[in-house]
């Protein structure tokens, strides 16, 4: 479907076209009516649909022709990461709607705070925030949100994985009581449904492929011992020189200088991204990757849903994740809406049952793929199991 078919405004129309969109994803197609119909909703889409702009151009939308200087949409997300792309999107898609937003959350100084606090005292229209950050406003006082008519919960799985469950409760205690609430997640577990029925009114309920990489993602992983991994890494990177945006994720912050000090002395220049940077270097690091000024990307999961980089070539899971769900969000760095990626996934001994977990989840089987024969011996894959490699064994005590 194409977006002048949404019976959106001319002006956004026109800026959607201005940044080379014509035809709205599936999510965008589905949830757009329902925001301009002022339903509450609860949305389950995977990253790299394109939900962002499922909930963004409906409310710019409506912010066409409002006159009042109030808060009229509060957006809620659980990184400063993400914070930052939504209102990135949000100054795309209004360059020809005289909407404002602000970008709230921690880690800067004092002069960040005076802006924030001068958003909420001047009614700024679209606030974007995460919820640490906006509890430590409203306990300061000055935070009016009694004309507020938009509520919109963005990754509230994570948010709730993150322990923010009462802050958000907390949040919502400050809100007027008629107001359209959006709830959206790329996953739906119980406590998800139970937040939904405490905080929606009579919700329209939208599911598009719920916990499954999208289909244009290659997957694929390699069966290795752990001291193998940076080889096998150097290998996948040698082979796919002509990649110009690859993204490597780590389990731990703390195995990420590792990694990129490996891949630098080896001949790949790599930056790591992690909460250890202050948020200036952070997000200097984030413009670098997304310009392909900095080619190779070491991350945390706390990076995997906060990274909106276009085109992103490869994804590398240097190590499996323990949570099946981050394995989706990982991958769907890659092959963002009608993009094709590749995702590769090193696994030893002690991560398969991980994997076993990441395939009962997307209802598939990862291929496994042999190691070049230099990289020596491996695991062996056999139906049912793991079984250690008797050539291993005798290799490793001729050493």
């Amino acid at each position: 479907m194409k977006f002048t078919e949404l019976r959106l405004e001319a002006q956004l129309l026109e800026a959607i076209s201005y940044m080379g969109f014509e035809t709205a994803t599936p999510i965008q197609e589905k949830v757009i009516p329902v925001i301009l119909e002022n339903r509450d909703l609860i949305a389950c889409a995977q990253t790299g649909t394109g939900k962002t702009g499922a909930f963004v151009l409906p409310i710019l939308n409506k912010l066409i022709g409002k006159k009042e200087t109030n808060i009229d949409t509060l957006i809620i997300v659980p990184t400063r990461e993400l914070a930052i792309q939504i209102e990135q999107q949000i100054q795309g898609f209004s360059y020809f709607i005289p909407a404002e937003s602000m970008a709230i959350y921690g880690g800067g100084d004092g002069r960040d705070w005076q802006s924030e606090k001068d958003a909420f005292i001047n009614g700024t229209d679209i606030i974007i925030a995460t919820p640490g950050r906006l509890m430590a406003h409203l306990k300061m006082e000055g935070v009016n949100f009694e004309n507020l008519k938009h509520l919109i919960l963005d990754e509230a799985d994570r948010m709730l994985d993150m322990g923010f469950i009462d802050d958000i409760k907390t949040i919502i205690s400050y809100l007027p009581k008629k107001h359209q609430t959006l709830l959206f997640s790329a996953t739906m577990p119980k406590s998800i449904r139970q937040l939904a029925q405490r905080i929606l009114h009579n919700p329209v309920e939208i599911s598009l492929s719920i916990s499954t990489p999208v289909d244009n993602v290659d997957q694929k992983a390699y069966l290795i011992f752990d001291e193998q991994k940076v080889k096998i890494m150097e290998h996948i990177l040698v082979e796919r020189k002509h990649y110009d945006s690859i993204l490597i994720f780590t389990s731990t912050k703390s195995k990420i200088s590792d990694i990129v000090r490996s891949l630098n002395r080896n001949g790949f220049p790599s930056q790591g991204i992690s909460s250890n940077l202050d948020q200036d270097k952070r997000e200097e690091v984030l413009r670098d990757f997304r310009s392909r000024q900095i080619r190779i990307l070491v991350a945390t999961d706390v990076m995997s849903r906060g990274i909106d980089v276009k085109e992103i070539n490869l994804v590398i899971n240097y190590d499996v994740p323990h949570d099946a769900e981050d394995y989706v969000h990982r991958v769907g760095r890659t092959a963002r809406v009608n993009e094709k990626g590749e995702a590769i996934t090193l696994v030893t001994q002690k991560e398969m049952y991980k994997l076993r977990k990441i395939e009962q989840l997307i209802k598939a089987i990862i291929p496994k793929i042999q190691p070049p024969g230099d990289i020596g011996p491996v695991p062996e894959w056999k139906e049912g199991g793991l079984k250690s490699n008797n050539k291993r064994k005798f290799y490793r005590k001729s050493q």
